[in-house]
């Protein structure tokens, strides 16, 4: 079958309707799935990637030939604007392959829509997968007093137990009596993680030093 053959929407038909409902549903499905890749995302928003589609079909099919048309269109699109959370780049990118998943099965491509949301879904897939310097970094927090300097203190513990350290901000606590260092770091193969805070409390007067993976914000949609 030419997937570029338009299902005819004009006459509207429950038959029609219920084809191209279906395959809104199972482009929104594709899209849920491939959200879940290397992430967890909330139930709330599986269930509105997997509906987006389905709602915007429907909304498109009631208005189509009208003036209107344009407008409810932009109209949905422009909603992403008032979510409640900021979210990610990836979150931006599903909601709108969704949405245009619906678009594609209100004017009957559903062939098109169907394998536009494979093609996306698996193109988010293989890059989820690459691995990037990024994710293999560490947040470093060192908490360290005033009276030290702070500039080349670690860089021997660092040496022996980093590939790689960079300071990321530096700021006062605790009334101006302690220092707060941030640093991007990555560990050597086979380092022997407490030996290494055991080094960084000697040098900090053991105060309160932690480290922890260096991902994504948690905000949600």
């Amino acid at each position: 079958m030419n997937i570029f053959t338009a299902i005819d929407t004009g006459n509207l038909t429950l038959a029609t309707y219920t084809i191209i409902t279906l395959a809104a549903f199972l482009s929104g499905t594709v899209t849920a799935i491939a959200a879940n890749y290397k992430s967890r995302a909330s139930k709330s928003f599986v269930a509105a990637l997997i509906l987006l589609p389905v709602i915007v079909e429907t909304i498109v099919l009631m208005v189509n030939g009208n003036i209107g048309t344009g407008i409810a269109i932009s109209g949905a699109f422009s909603l992403v604007r008032f979510r409640s959370a900021p979210g990610k780049a990836k979150d931006m990118v599903l909601i709108f392959l969704a949405m245009t998943c619906g678009v594609a099965c209100a004017a009957g491509y559903i062939g098109v829509a169907f394998l536009f949301a494979l093609i996306v879904s698996f193109a988010l897939v293989i890059i989820m997968s690459i691995p990037l310097k990024e994710e293999r970094t560490q947040q470093l927090r060192i908490t360290i007093p005033e009276s030290l300097n702070f500039t080349d203190v670690f860089d021997e513990v660092f040496e022996k137990y980093l590939s790689y350290h960079e300071m990321v901000s530096v700021k006062t606590t605790n009334m101006g009596s302690l220092f707060r260092l941030v640093y991007r770091v990555e560990m050597k193969r086979g380092t022997d993680m407490k030996q290494f805070m055991d080094e960084l409390r000697i040098r900090n007067g053991n105060l309160e030093i932690s480290l922890m993976e260096n991902t994504e914000g948690n905000d949600e949609l």
